[in-house]
Protein backbone atom coordinates (compact mmCIF):
# COMPACT_ATOMS: atom_id res chain seq x y z
CA UNK A 1 0.00 0.00 0.00
CA UNK A 2 1.07 3.47 -0.82
CA UNK A 3 0.99 6.41 1.07
CA UNK A 4 1.06 10.34 1.02
CA UNK A 5 2.78 11.69 4.30
CA UNK A 6 3.21 15.31 4.99
CA UNK A 7 5.90 15.66 7.64
CA UNK A 8 5.73 18.52 10.40
CA UNK A 9 9.30 18.44 12.38
CA UNK A 10 10.77 19.86 15.29
CA UNK A 11 6.57 19.77 16.24
CA UNK A 12 6.41 20.22 20.20
CA UNK A 13 4.02 16.88 20.13
CA UNK A 14 4.35 13.56 18.20
CA UNK A 15 1.24 12.71 16.45
CA UNK A 16 -0.17 10.65 13.83
CA UNK A 17 -3.41 11.81 11.99
CA UNK A 18 -5.60 10.37 8.82
CA UNK A 19 -6.46 13.63 6.69
CA UNK A 20 -7.71 11.66 3.78
CA UNK A 21 -7.55 7.90 1.63
CA UNK A 22 -4.00 7.20 1.92
CA UNK A 23 -2.94 10.59 3.14
CA UNK A 24 -1.33 11.38 6.81
CA UNK A 25 0.00 14.29 8.50
CA UNK A 26 2.71 13.38 10.92
CA UNK A 27 4.59 15.60 13.76
CA UNK A 28 7.68 14.66 14.78
CA UNK A 29 10.35 16.35 17.47
CA UNK A 30 13.12 15.22 15.55
CA UNK A 31 14.27 17.81 13.48
CA UNK A 32 15.19 17.67 9.64
CA UNK A 33 19.06 16.78 10.07
CA UNK A 34 20.66 13.80 9.32
CA UNK A 35 17.68 12.24 8.48
CA UNK A 36 16.51 12.10 11.97
CA UNK A 37 12.49 13.13 10.90
CA UNK A 38 12.00 10.39 8.42
CA UNK A 39 13.55 7.88 10.64
CA UNK A 40 11.06 9.09 13.69
CA UNK A 41 8.03 9.17 10.65
CA UNK A 42 8.84 5.63 10.09
CA UNK A 43 8.75 4.67 13.89
CA UNK A 44 5.69 5.84 13.84
CA UNK A 45 4.12 4.95 10.85
CA UNK A 46 5.56 1.14 12.24
CA UNK A 47 3.50 1.30 15.49
CA UNK A 48 0.18 2.60 13.69
CA UNK A 49 0.50 0.51 10.92
CA UNK A 50 1.45 -2.10 13.76
CA UNK A 51 3.97 -3.43 11.09
CA UNK A 52 8.12 -3.86 11.63
CA UNK A 53 10.12 -0.26 9.95
CA UNK A 54 11.72 -2.69 7.82
CA UNK A 55 8.46 -3.13 5.90
CA UNK A 56 8.04 1.09 5.30
CA UNK A 57 9.85 2.06 2.21
CA UNK A 58 10.45 5.98 1.40
CA UNK A 59 9.98 6.13 -2.05
CA UNK A 60 9.77 9.88 -2.56
CA UNK A 61 10.53 13.21 -0.68
CA UNK A 62 13.77 12.17 1.46
CA UNK A 63 14.79 15.70 1.45
CA UNK A 64 10.89 17.28 1.74
CA UNK A 65 7.87 17.66 3.34
CA UNK A 66 5.62 15.66 1.43
CA UNK A 67 6.83 12.17 1.16
CA UNK A 68 5.24 9.15 -0.78
CA UNK A 69 5.61 5.91 1.56
CA UNK A 70 4.78 2.24 0.93
CA UNK A 71 3.68 0.12 3.58
CA UNK A 72 4.57 -3.83 2.89
CA UNK A 73 3.22 -7.03 4.34
CA UNK A 74 6.39 -8.73 4.30
CA UNK A 75 5.72 -11.50 1.83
Amino acid sequence: MKIEVLVKPGSSKEKLEKTGENRYTVWVHEPPVENKANLAVIKQLSKYFNVPKSYICLLHGSRGKRKIIEIGSGS
